[in-house]
């Protein structure tokens, strides 16, 4: 699971008939302090995210068992909206 930041969205008039209906967004990875980290990436939004929102995102194989997507062609799904990060000094 990440942090992520929904920056964007994608619009598809052509795909995967199990895409029909979900919607897709343009995630930037977060490191704990919110900083950006590693590439953009493009995720199936879950919980009805929108732009500027902190969010958690999962990957691979846990990304298919998120809401529906059991038997979709998904890699990243969101799956939480981050509310408040707390860290620990350490």
């Amino acid at each position: 699971m990440q942090l992520a930041k929904i920056v964007g969205t994608v619009v598809a008039t052509q795909k995967d008939e199990r895409l029909v209906s979900s919607k897709l967004l343009v995630a930037q990875p977060l490191d704990a302090n919110g900083a950006a980290r590693g590439g953009q990436l493009v995720a199936v939004d879950t919980v009805d995210a929108g732009y500027g929102e902190t969010v958690l995102i999962v990957s691979g194989s846990s990304a298919r068992m998120a809401g529906q997507l059991q038997e979709t062609p998904v890699d990243a799904a969101v799956v939480g909206i981050v509310d408040t990060v707390e860290l620990a000094e350490l």
